[in-house]
């Protein structure tokens, strides 16, 4: 019977595919798209906003509360399945790394569901395996959507001396559950690229070292060989966008220790996706590598794959920008010098959203950084922005329209009277209520805001580090802050 499902759902495969046990790619995402929680839709939730996502699961799962956080934040994993081998899952240990806790949820409705035709892919999962899973390790920073936990501990770096309450959690577990895999889940910052090439790493992975040898034994070897199955399904997806990590071991870590405690442990992080700032593309990508994981896990199919294939992977390089502008003509003691900027719009939290901040990261020859955006500016004049000296009553007074008409014009900074310091918004402007004036530039550390002009027309303008083409302006999303 299973064969025979294996031929129909999942497509004719020749024998050294069915040794992998690979499911299908159309499947792995008609799955996703008919089993996503539709509660989630955004990275900034909070732990109240899980808990009742987690105890709809009560009748498929066991649940079980494993202690709290520094706050008194309950702490819950998920277990599901009757089979020999075990498998952890954790997500969130950095508490603003939340791409793998989306797909975690998503995952939950698939295995619950039946009645469909996925029933014999989720016999075959419960059959075989026992997958513990630990959705949301780090309550207070998600609440506060920060890295570290309220006691300011990076938890991936707490699995020795485990000072932490969330340390001591999921060291516990692994002892007490003792998985033959762990899934080790993470975001990474979105400037990380394929090594040597503009390619976004919106997937990276690695089977972490467990000694400064970095020696492989048969429970690293597992984990490479998982990796390399994962990797398969992300190239018909993603090509190009898999990037792998450096394996120096970090005596402190989780990963690089729970290795070396004996479970094949894969560190997944997810990084960015132009067009993608919420993650929902990567959180389906999370589903459909760990779905297809664990099904190669429950059948051994990951024993087709070599650790030859796994060191394959190319390595992560951080070479990314937002935007590059090539050879900017930039004024010093009465002359003009052709520089490179590089600029990144780093986030800062807001409540349950962000704003961003712009800086001029590094320039002159930027020739070995790749920009998510670039311009050649040859021939472009760096030209200062103005202030306009009319004071609107709030931003909402400022239609887009208004507000292109003002760059055009020259004007790049504005003045409102009722937004207080902090209000967010959307226009393409530096909006001022607490200060008269606002310096941007073109040196490092600066903010870029500012136009680029070609002989006396203005071309461009830079505000916060977005680029806005003023002859043929595209839709483009800004989050701002009034100063």
């Amino acid at each position: 019977m299973f064969v025979l499902f294996l031929f129909f759902a999942f497509g004719c495969k020749t024998a050294s595919e069915n040794e992998k046990h690979a499911i299908e790619l159309e499947t792995l995402e008609t799955v996703f798209e008919q089993y996503k929680e539709p509660a989630i839709t955004h990275r900034r939730f909070k732990h109240a906003d899980i808990q009742p996502l987690i105890q709809k699961h009560s009748s498929a799962f066991e649940i079980e509360e494993l202690g709290e956080s520094v706050e008194g934040k309950s702490i819950s994993s998920l277990t599901w399945g009757e089979g020999q081998t075990k498998v952890l899952l954790w997500s969130q240990m950095h508490g603003n790394e939340s791409t793998a806790t989306m797909s975690l949820f998503d995952l939950f409705n698939f295995l619950e569901a039946s009645g469909d035709a996925y029933d014999e892919l989720r016999q075959v999962l419960k059959s075989n395996l026992q997958i513990k899973f630990i959705p949301m390790l780090n309550p207070d920073g998600a609440d506060a959507f920060k890295r570290r936990n309220a006691l300011d501990i990076d938890l991936n770096r707490d699995a020795i001396s485990q000072i932490s309450p969330e340390a001591v959690i999921l060291k516990s577990i692994r002892d007490a559950f003792e998985p033959e895999f762990g899934f080790n889940l993470h975001d990474q910052q979105i400037y990380y690229n394929v090594d040597k090439t503009p390619k976004q790493a919106t997937i990276s992975v690695l089977a972490p070292g467990y000694n400064y040898e970095r020696d492989i034994n048969e429970v690293r070897a597992r984990a490479m060989k998982a990796i390399v199955g994962m990797n398969e399904v992300l190239q018909q997806v993603i090509p190009g966008g898999v990037g792998k990590y450096d394996d120096g071991f970090e005596p402190r870590a989780f990963g690089d220790n729970i290795q070396k405690w004996g479970t094949s442990t894969i560190l997944i992080e997810s990084g960015g996706y132009l067009g993608d700032p919420e993650k929902q593309f990567i959180r389906k990508l999370n589903f459909m590598i760990i779905l297809n994981a664990l099904h190669q896990i429950a059948l051994k199919g990951y024993e087709a794959y070599s650790v030859d294939q796994y060191f394959e992977i190319p390595d992560n390089g951080f070479q990314l920008m937002d935007l590059i502008l090539q050879e900017v003509q930039v004024p010093v003691e009465g002359d003009w010098y052709p520089i490179d900027i590089a600029i990144r719009r780093r986030e800062s939290n807001a409540d349950s959203t962000y704003y961003v901040n712009g800086s001029v990261e590094d320039l002159g020859d930027m020739q070995v950084y790749f920009g998510l955006e670039e311009l050649e500016a040859n021939g472009l004049r760096y030209e200062e922005g103005k202030t306009y000296d009319q004071v609107f009553e709030s931003v909402n007074e400022i239609t887009s329209e208004k507000a292109l008409e003002l760059l055009r014009s020259g004007y790049s900074v504005v003045k409102v009277q009722n937004d207080d310091p902090g209000d967010l918004h959307n226009l393409p402007l530096i909006v001022l209520k607490s200060r008269d004036e606002f310096t941007g530039g073109w040196q490092t550390g600066s903010n870029p805001s500012f136009f680029l002009k070609q002989d006396e027309v203005l071309k461009y303008a830079l505000i916060n580090g977005y680029l806005i083409d003023l002859q043929n302006p595209k839709d483009q999303v800004f989050k701002q802050r009034v100063y």
